[in-house]
């Protein structure tokens, strides 16, 4: 089990700068964090200077990076906008530039994975014309990603245009590249009533990279802090431990800014005790 490694994402400490955030982060235990590519942490284009102080925090807290999450656009509008599905061509370009631009700073930074929306929320539009124009987007990135080497991770999550396991399959199969894969959400797949314990071995080849969090068995898609909600977190790690996962687990509680540095604790404390029983 020890191959499992956890990471924390900077997402919930938006009070803070990413050099603050690699700090705390690693007090709380973790050997890795999740980089927020938005404001106010790294919201790329970002200064040479700027990587070069990210490099030297991680550095000097033996940290690593788990992924770059290019979900959240707040510099621009909100979590989900501008999205693939934009009716607007320009306000499209804008999601995939920056996806473009999240992909170069992962190649820098010494990153693998750049975790993004799958399309976004629904619009105006058809199904089908969704689908397409987010086909159409990944198209126009993914050169870029298997030059860099670096892989895209599209990551299901409620009441956006891909928000389960059957719609992610089929919607991948449309690809041929080694460079696209899963962010494979635990508490997104509760939500929507799949079993993601269940998930991990049907999905296991696409699986890049993980979000972690609780769900209240409302099902209502709100990140809980782990041993607050209903997943049961032993059969998880049973099923990553069966399928020989040895990526990165991120915890992301975005919810928790106004004490990220407990809820950081908190977690991986919890997470830990489950994984002596395992």
């Amino acid at each position: 089990m020890n191959k499992m490694k956890f990471a924390f994402s900077s997402n919930a400490y938006r009070n803070y700068s990413i050099e603050e955030c690699i700090d705390f982060i690693h007090l709380a235990g973790y050997d890795a964090i999740e980089i927020m590519c938005d404001t106010p942490h790294a919201f790329p284009p970002i200064s040479d200077e700027k990587i070069k102080s990210i490099i030297n925090y991680l550095k000097k807290n033996s940290m690593s990076i788990s992924n770059l999450n290019g979900f959240m656009m707040t510099a621009i509008e909100d979590f989900h906008h501008p999205s693939w599905i934009e009716e607007s061509q320009n306000y499209r370009q804008k999601r995939i530039e920056h996806t473009k631009n999240c992909l170069k700073l992962a190649h820098r930074l010494g990153a693998k994975t750049v975790s993004t929306e799958p399309g976004g929320p629904k619009t105006n539009q058809t199904t089908e014309k969704e689908l397409e124009l987010f086909q159409q987007g990944l198209l126009e990135v993914l050169p870029l990603a298997e030059e860099l080497q670096i892989c895209l991770l599209v990551e299901p999550e409620p009441d956006l245009l891909i928000e389960n396991s059957t719609q992610f399959i089929n919607f991948i199969k449309k690809f041929d590249s080694k460079y696209l894969g899963l962010n494979f959400d635990i508490g997104h797949f509760f939500c929507v009533h799949e079993d993601p314990a269940k998930l991990i071995h049907e999905m296991q080849d696409y699986i890049h990279h993980i979000h972690l969090e609780d769900i209240d068995s409302s099902r209502k898609h709100y990140h809980l802090i782990p041993g607050h909600g209903s997943i049961d977190f032993k059969e998880i790690f049973t099923s990553l431990n069966s399928v020989n996962y040895n990526g990165f687990i991120t915890i992301e509680l975005y919810p928790y800014q106004n004490n990220p540095q407990k809820a950081a604790i908190e977690s991986i404390t919890f997470l830990k005790s489950i994984l002596e029983n395992v």
